[in-house]
């Protein structure tokens, strides 16, 4: 059973991960971007050119790929959906200084070490 759905709680904590890892992002911060995705072989991060299937995948895009985010970036819309007290989703639209936006999808899972993202998305969204 799934149990309350986005309850007051359980939706501040994620949003408080949420937040804070766009915060890394923002600031290229590759090791605290990693820290907040699941250590296992069963996360999976799909990116705008790369399609990664377990946390060492991600975590090397990261460390030997990634150039960090382009210039400012406005989160425009959040929507954090909880699933009882241990599960979430974030979906999210961002404006880049260009003046694209992208999608940002992310399930995370409350685990014995804290929230983790264990599923990510991101893509551009259509004009």
């Amino acid at each position: 059973m799934i149990g309350e759905i986005s309850t007051e709680a359980t939706v501040a904590a994620v949003r408080d991960c949420f937040e804070r890892y766009n915060g890394a992002l923002d600031r290229g911060d590759v090791e605290a971007l990693n820290g907040f995705f699941w250590n296992s072989p069963a996360t999976i991060r799909f990116g705008p050119t790369e399609t990664l299937f377990g946390y060492e995948a991600i975590a090397a895009f990261r460390s030997r790929t990634w150039k960090g985010t382009a210039g400012v970036r406005i989160i425009e819309t959040v929507v954090v959906t909880a699933f009882g007290p241990d599960m979430a989703t974030t979906n999210a639209l961002i404006r880049s200084a260009d003046g694209s936006v992208s999608r940002q999808s992310q399930t995370w899972v409350n685990l014995p070490e804290g929230w983790r993202i264990v599923a990510a998305h991101v893509s551009a969204s259509p004009p």
